[in-house]
């Protein structure tokens, strides 16, 4: 379900953008009676995520324009595959296309990529989640890990004021102020709804017993190799979900998976996802 709340504001700021005064080529060259159909056509194959997106901006800029969607978000497809028609006024087809094909090249470009990592990690465990990151693009993450969940994937804190993430920049400053971590864990318990989860990230198997001990939701196992994780995962034995994230690739994944860790972080899918092949085909209306 897509929050049009959050992404009106996007496109209108996308079509701002790309027409600040108006399309001079198209308003001085094409009837403002002329009629058009718009077929959305996937050049390669892969993971669609976007296309209610792609069908607001449309809307956003004329809502006289009829929109026909032939696939659904999520839906795995074939290179040459027809996503969607749209058709109306040349003019408003014109002005909208790009900003809409943008978006739906980049969200198909994530979920596409998130798919390929899902796949990769369940050959090697049933249970493990592959996660997203706030390594996203500024303005753009909602519609970003959207795309993850249409990939397969599951979104991790939204915000920074989603949940606590105690990090190695944290513990650093801690130390250096003097300040313990369970001192510093016993205030944000005494200050924050028990609704709150707390998660501490580690990167050496010593410091464990002293999060666990310091009491914890999560334990984030950072830059660990495969026998590190198993090692980690059995001092944890349950008192704490365990979470991994730093040197996962699509060839390291499925062996991170298979250590039994429960999720699964991985900042590559909304960093370096290259968006997929979509073009717009103009269809002469008979």
């Amino acid at each position: 379900m897509i929050n049009y709340n959050s992404i009106d504001k996007i496109i209108q700021i996308a079509l701002e953008e790309d027409l600040p005064w108006g399309d001079i080529t198209s308003d001085n060259l094409i009837p403002s009676t002329s009629e058009s159909e718009l077929a959305i056509k996937l050049k390669e194959d892969g993971v669609i995520a976007g296309l209610p997106v792609a069908e607001r901006v449309f809307w956003t800029l004329d809502p006289t324009l009829k929109w026909i969607s032939l696939k659904t978000d999520g839906d795995y497809c074939e290179k040459n595959t027809i996503l969607a028609k749209v058709s109306g006024k040349s003019l408003s087809l014109l002005k909208a296309e790009r900003v809409a094909l943008n978006i739906l090249q980049r969200l198909s470009g994530i979920a596409t990529l998130t798919q390929k990592f899902v796949q990769a990690a369940n050959q090697r465990s049933d249970s493990v989640r592959i996660v997203d990151t706030r390594k996203t693009t500024p303005g753009l993450r909602y519609l970003e890990k959207y795309a993850v969940k249409m990939g397969g994937g599951f979104n991790h804190r939204y915000c920074l004021s989603d949940s606590v993430l105690i990090k190695d920049n944290h513990l650093a400053i801690l130390e250096k102020e003097n300040i313990s971590l369970q001192g510093a864990l016993q205030k944000i318990k005494n200050t924050l709804p028990h609704t709150v989860k707390i998660e501490v990230e580690v990167d050496s198997i010593n410091q464990i017993k002293p999060v666990l001990e310091a009491g914890v939701d999560a334990i984030l196992l950072d830059n660990m190799t495969p026998d590190e994780i198993r090692e980690s995962i059995a001092l944890i034995n349950n008192r704490a979900e365990v979470e991994v994230s730093g040197g996962v690739s699509l060839e390291t994944v499925g062996e991170m998976a298979a250590t039994g860790v429960a999720l699964i972080s991985v900042g590559a899918l909304t960093h370096s996802a290259i968006s997929l092949d979509i073009s717009l085909d103009y269809l002469v209306l008979e």
